[in-house]
């Protein structure tokens, strides 16, 4: 058989775009994923004691670009969870991100807008170029809070401290001067009714498209005929590691069941401090299930595994533009999503790229 697209990956990226090649073009699509399950690092499943798990931890979808709402939803009613997180700091539990109840509950004195502010302001460090993800930090709310909640939270997710790491990893959590709880204030944000997995099977239910698990794409590259291909694994080692390796940092989850209803107050609760694990979540919080039992996870950060996140140096920086223009000089061939293109994107920024992909490709053909 030929096929108009093979489509390495079947994450948000390339089920996106299997369902637009198929059911918008018409189009013949393989699909092919190395992993055993379709959905990428959001695939969730039904655990041994009947309690919906994600099996990559915590996702709720989040995003302001209504038309990527819009599509998404065609695919899924949203359970309408707001996402709140807290944080373990010392003997208290706090919200993220820092609000006027953060503050409160830490100093014990109450605070209004004015009253933050000025507090920052005594306490930020100047710093005339932000060149780091620490610099970001200080430079809003001073040493103090930066230690409490960045420094060893970042080290243990990344593997190395906000110093050593571009400013945008901590740049995408905001400074509040309010007392809104939630960690995301875009409009649209939820967690599909009855899971990502059947959102995903939904999306690519066309006959058009072949799925094909368990399957590494040099094994059928070879051995199908195809006019494109779209590629959304990491971009790396597609070139077969010609400049060297990109470094992707992993995550190691450790999952345990217990006998009550609840564990914890919030979907998601943070350990900033000296213990090995980042987070805990508790997923009933996101999925709304009732069920007298609740399973949690424990996230730690690794070095080896599942690539989950881009990391963003400077010298990856370099390394990566290395292989965008080995990419750039491809005919028919593209690479979208957060490990093709080597950036940390929400679900919602992949989603929009792939759907900017369809676009490129209905149009010039």
């Amino acid at each position: 058989m030929v096929y108009d697209c093979l489509i390495v990956g079947a994450g948000w990226a390339g089920c996106v775009l299997a369902e637009r090649l198929a059911n918008g073009l018409g189009q013949k699509v393989l699909l092919v994923e190395r992993s055993n399950h379709i959905g990428g690092n959001a695939h969730d499943f039904v655990d041994a004691h009947g309690l919906v798990v994600q099996k990559y931890g915590p996702h709720i979808f989040h995003t302001r670009l209504r038309p990527v709402w819009d599509y998404v939803s065609r695919f899924t009613d949203w359970n309408g969870y707001v996402h709140r997180v807290l944080a373990q700091v010392a003997d208290r539990v706090v919200c993220l991100p820092i609000n006027l109840d953060t503050l409160e509950r830490l100093y014990g004195r109450p605070f209004t807008a004015e009253q933050a502010r000025a507090f920052y302001a005594e306490r930020r460090v100047p710093i005339e170029r932000i060149e780091n993800a620490r610099d970001v930090v200080v430079s809003q709310i001073g040493q103090e809070l930066y230690e409490l909640f960045y420094e060893n939270y970042t080290k243990k997710l990344w593997g190395l401290y906000p110093h050593d790491l571009a400013p945008q990893v901590t740049r995408r959590v905001p400074i509040r001067f309010d007392r809104d709880t939630r960690y995301f204030d875009d409009p649209c944000q939820g967690v599909p009714k009855d899971g990502f997995t059947p959102m995903f099977e939904r999306m690519i239910a066309s006959p058009d498209i072949t799925v094909r698990l368990g399957t590494d794409y040099r094994s059928v590259a070879t051995s199908e005929r195809f006019g494109r291909l779209i590629y959304t694994g990491p971009i790396d080692e597609y070139f077969d590691y010609t400049y060297g390796r990109l470094p992707y940092r992993s995550l190691a989850f450790r999952f345990e069941t217990l006998d009550v209803e609840r564990f914890q107050d919030a979907a998601v609760v943070n350990y900033p401090g000296e213990q090995d694990y980042i987070r805990i979540t508790e997923f009933k919080h996101l999925t709304l299930q009732k069920h007298p039992k609740t399973t949690i996870c424990y996230e730690y950060g690794a070095a080896e595994g599942r690539p989950c996140y881009p990391v963003p140096t400077e010298a990856n920086r370099r390394l990566c533009e290395r292989y965008k223009a080995g990419a750039d000089e491809l005919e028919r061939v593209h690479f979208v999503g957060r490990l093709a293109q080597y950036e940390y994107l929400n679900m919602d920024q992949v989603v929009e790229r792939a759907l900017a992909l369809y676009e490129e490709i209905r149009t010039d053909g």
